[in-house]
């Protein structure tokens, strides 16, 4: 005598065969059943990338990422794999803010970048020093300056906002305030154009800092060992933009 299927393990069996089936619609489902567990980058393999390759796979991560194909990773295994060392391809200057999750932005594993996480993507000298580190003892060849668009702190240090620790922290972002349509009358956190100059601006003396405060990297950069760089991130695109150097 054959069992009768309880209607929900009919439904059951139904779900299951739409996400490890083939059908192309689906076909990103198979994935997520079986995250890769992918290599952590060596010493050997770091030392054979240039900057401009590293720029290029960054690229195109981000177009994995706006076309919500990231790779699975098992992050667990990954870290395990890494504990005898890290050898990171770039190091990323990036806002606090909880929508910026570099990782993803850029489709990138345990392993891959170092990432230093300020209000405003700000520079002071513990960032320098963290950079100096991946770059001189780690061997990361690209430093990425990151702004985002709708910043929270660009906005706070446009409205001149006084709070504690954040006062001083948001000066360092009146440099860019200022040199941005000085004689403009529309220059308020409301008006989105102003908003954007002023981010972008922020990245931009953000590496003319880099440069003029760390011999070190200055030095390396000079030397054709890394590249300093600027990036905006819309979140509502997902599009991550290389800037043109200055």
């Amino acid at each position: 005598m054959r069992m009768k299927i309880p209607t929900i393990g009919l439904f059951l069996m139904a779900l299951a065969s739409c996400v490890t089936g083939t059908d192309e619609k689906y076909g990103n489902a198979v994935n997520q059943q079986k995250p890769l567990v992918e290599t952590v980058l060596t010493e050997d393999e770091q030392k054979r990338l240039t900057p401009d390759v590293i720029i290029e796979s960054l690229k195109a991560g981000n177009k994995r990422f706006v076309n919500g194909s990231l790779t699975l990773r098992d992050h667990s295994a990954q870290v395990r794999h890494a504990v005898l060392g890290q050898y990171p391809k770039a190091v990323v200057l990036a806002c606090i803010d909880s929508r910026v999750t570099v990782e993803d932005i850029f489709d990138k594993g345990i392993g891959d970048l170092f990432i230093a996480k300020v209000a405003g993507n700000v520079v002071n000298e513990d960032i320098l020093g963290s950079m100096e580190y991946a770059c001189k003892v780690a061997g990361a060849k690209v430093v990425i300056v990151l702004g985002h668009e709708y910043c929270g702190a660009v906005k706070s240090a446009i409205d001149e906002v006084k709070i504690g620790n954040i006062t001083n922290l948001l000066a360092r972002m009146k440099p860019a305030i200022d040199s941005v349509s000085p004689d403009s009358k529309n220059r308020t956190s409301k008006n989105k154009e102003f908003v954007h100059s002023v981010c972008l601006e922020n990245v931009h003396l953000a590496i003319v800092t880099i440069r003029e405060k760390s011999l070190l990297l200055n030095e390396m950069e000079l030397a054709g060992q890394i590249k300093i760089v600027g990036a905006d991130y819309d979140m509502e695109t997902g599009i991550v933009t290389f800037l043109e150097q200055h």
